[in-house]
């Protein structure tokens, strides 16, 4: 069984930064490689789905946002963490887009791509498109995090996110995923 995580980027993994395109502005949340090194431990696949409207507003390049990944990637992998895929879409909201989230298609991409069941992979962000990115892809649960924007999803959303976990932060979403894999 192929299982996967997918992260959302800015608000989860990092501090979200409005048009974040320089890796020294990259802040990686505290305990985040750790949490992520437990998931792969448990033998999750980790890939990354992320907006990055940025790109497609004029505001920083695509190969902006990939040295910003390699950043991410150099110190993840010091902590023995390696993202399997980062999938990213670079449109703006308001053109046309193949996976700018809500929609669920990179997740169906990584589920061809690499034989993810997506019924036993999980979506944690700080959005509800993240959320609904999750659920319209049919993964076990969506995971909303407080950090980034996700406190204020959570005040401003209330019982309408009732199908979504709702944590702390990377860790304890990483916690509460291990919890239910241990449960089976």
């Amino acid at each position: 069984m192929n299982r996967a995580v997918f992260l959302d980027r800015d608000g989860t993994l990092i501090e979200d930064r409005d048009y974040l395109h320089k890796p020294e502005d990259v802040v990686i949340f505290p305990r985040v490689p750790e949490a992520l090194k437990n998931l792969q431990d448990a033998g999750f696949s980790l890939i990354m789905v992320t907006n990055q409207s940025g790109v497609g507003r004029g505001h920083f390049t695509l190969d902006d946002v990939e040295r910003v990944h390699r950043h991410m990637i150099d110190v993840f992998a010091r902590h023995g963490v390696q993202m399997r895929k980062i999938y990213i879409a670079p449109e703006a909201p308001d053109r046309p887009s193949r996976g700018r989230k809500p929609s669920p298609q990179f997740l169906f991409d990584a589920r061809d791509e690499f034989g993810i069941d997506l019924a036993q992979s999980y979506m944690i962000g700080d959005k509800l498109i993240d959320l609904e990115c999750g659920w319209s892809a049919g993964v076990r649960k969506s995971l909303l995090v407080r950090t980034g924007y996700g406190r204020k999803i959570e005040q401003t959303l209330g019982s309408s996110i009732v199908r979504a976990e709702v944590v702390d932060d990377m860790p304890a979403a990483a916690a509460w995923i291990l919890s239910q894999t241990r449960k089976g």
